[in-house]
């Protein structure tokens, strides 16, 4: 589990230049600071984690359950809550804000985010399959997945056969990234690589595991 996580949200990638003047792929990420609404503890809840919320929005355009829950911590209503699943909370308060000065240059980290939905995907696009034959009596089947039963025993398509269907729109991981630049007054993270998501996608970026 993580030693430090906050949320932030997907603006689009660009590109940086090294001390040794080589070009760096980066994702951009805003980070809006965090206020912390609730703490939640192995004592109370069985595990340990922050529930947290960013933004601002009218408290009267919220579900009431939701409203008093801000109430009652104390916390001005926010766009929507996140819970970031940590290791330790002893340091943390209810109404503390986090930013993105939690991490620095040079730190691994590890980004959670749902992909882009690719709608209905054949087999050769969403498993890589290579296609059946082009000629010699192939008719209007080249993109076709072939033969998917098991013949008379047991006469029916064995569960997890891949084959057509939704593609994308999954919660995914990418682990290991790189922090290239982290401002706490311009609200941003510039991270190397790519991150999961289309823009404007929520993410959840915590310290690597595997660092």
């Amino acid at each position: 589990m993580a030693n430090k996580a906050i949320v932030a949200e997907k603006v689009g990638m660009t590109q940086l230049w090294d001390d040794d003047n080589r070009v760096v792929p980066v994702t951009m990420l805003r980070v809006s600071p965090c206020r912390v609404v609730q703490i939640k503890t192995a004592e109370n809840d069985g595990y340990t984690a922050l529930q947290v919320t960013y933004g601002s929005v009218n408290e009267n355009r919220l579900p009431q359950p939701e409203a008093g829950h801000f109430a009652n911590a104390g916390v001005e209503p926010g766009v929507r809550l996140v819970e970031l699943r940590l290791d330790d909370v002893s340091e943390y308060e209810v109404g503390q804000q986090i930013d993105a000065s939690l991490l620095e240059a040079g730190e691994r980290i590890d980004v959670t985010a749902v992909s882009k939905g690719k709608g209905f995907a054949g087999t050769m696009k969403r498993h890589n399959f290579s296609g059946q034959k082009a000629s010699h009596g192939a008719h209007r089947v080249h993109r076709k997945p072939g033969a998917v039963g098991a013949c008379a025993t047991p006469a029916r398509v064995f569960k997890g056969t891949r084959m057509a269907g939704r593609m994308g729109a999954q919660k995914v991981t990418t682990q290991n990234l790189t922090v290239v630049k982290s401002d706490a007054e311009a609200e941003i993270i510039l991270v190397k690589g790519s991150v999961p998501g289309p823009k404007g996608a929520v993410v959840v970026v915590r310290d690597a595991v595997k660092g």
